[in-house]
């Protein structure tokens, strides 16, 4: 799917450097972002459903903890 992204000069700087570094074309810069910005929120959600799953399963354990 082809798609149209509209940059502000500083942000065309910035992908621009991105893919500088790591030695890519800023439409692979910009899917790596993407991808890695969705892993990270995936990620991110994961974990704070599971902690409060623990919290809630060792909610008298922590209690008589103090936490």
């Amino acid at each position: 799917m082809a798609m149209t992204l509209r940059l502000t000069d500083e942000d065309e700087q910035a992908l621009a450097l991105l893919a500088e570094t790591q030695g890519i074309s800023k439409q692979e810069a910009t899917v790596r972002a993407i991808r890695d910005a969705a892993a990270r929120r995936i990620h991110e959600d994961r974990v704070r459903d599971l902690s409060a799953a623990a919290r809630a399963r060792y909610a008298d354990l922590l209690e008589r903890l103090g936490r």
